[in-house]
């Protein structure tokens, strides 16, 4: 069985070079070897493995355009942000659309089929998002960003679901969002009163959160637990990139 199209996010940020691939010599860091393979080829094998039928990769350097190519993939062009290159994948592909990112070079065919599998029937959107107990049982010792919330703390997995046509209207959140980064207020104000008081008094959990977003903005919006903390763990950092590659090894 045939599952949702995937798109791949391996486009460069503007500004400083990123740390992993200048680290490592190479234009752009989903050209990074790990385990005898790039990081991008990676990720599309998984997806492949999870039964990702059309898989799009949205990039602008010319290595990883080339690259993405011999992989058998689609190519699209970066938008202005992430959201924008997303947007025009979901323009070209439609929903259920994966999205993940050329980084998340530990990704697995199970994670997907898991993450699907623990996606509510009605979700029009689905983040995957991993517990700080369970980042820390699977991988001691590694350094993730954490949203503390009264449910614990949170970090993201990069793997998201777009899982019917309304999710457009997260797209435009969430370019909302990125244009609004400067002003912070702004952001604030779109989660609402009622839920900024819950977070404020440490009454609100990720699941809420997710969920009451989604509601503002006219959705239903699901928060799915992984069920393995190393889903949280991409290569940001030389750090990171040396504790992929032992456990790949």
């Amino acid at each position: 069985m045939t599952g949702p199209a995937a798109l791949v996010l391996a486009g460069s940020r503007p500004g400083a070079p990123d740390p992993v691939a200048l680290a490592e010599g190479v234009a752009h860091k989903a050209l990074v070897d790990v385990g005898g393979a790039p990081m991008l080829a990676r990720v599309v094998e998984a997806l492949r493995q999870a039964g990702s039928g059309t898989i799009a990769v949205s990039a602008n350097e010319p290595a990883v355009v080339a690259l993405a190519q011999a992989l058998g993939c689609i190519v699209l062009p970066t938008g202005r942000g992430p959201s924008a290159s997303v947007a025009a994948a979901f323009d070209r592909l439609g929903a259920p659309m994966l999205v993940t990112t050329a980084d998340h070079a530990l990704l697995r065919p199970e994670w997907i089929h898991d993450f699907l599998a623990d996606t509510p029937d009605d979700a029009d959107v689905a983040v995957l998002l991993a517990h700080r107990d369970a980042v820390e049982r699977a991988l001691p010792g590694t350094r993730r960003t954490y949203l503390k919330l009264a449910d614990g703390g949170w970090s993201g997995c990069n793997l998201f679901l777009l899982a019917s046509p309304r999710a457009e209207a997260a797209i435009a959140t969430w370019s909302a969002v990125e244009a609004d980064r400067k002003r912070p207020w702004r952001i604030a104000a779109r989660l609402g009163v009622g839920t900024l008081w819950r977070y404020a008094t440490g009454k609100l959990t990720m699941t809420e959160a997710i969920a009451g977003l989604g509601r503002r903005i006219g959705i239903t919006a699901a928060a799915v637990p992984a069920r393995d903390g190393l889903a949280a763990v991409d290569v940001d950092k030389p750090e990171d990139l040396r504790q992929v590659r032992a456990l790949v090894a």
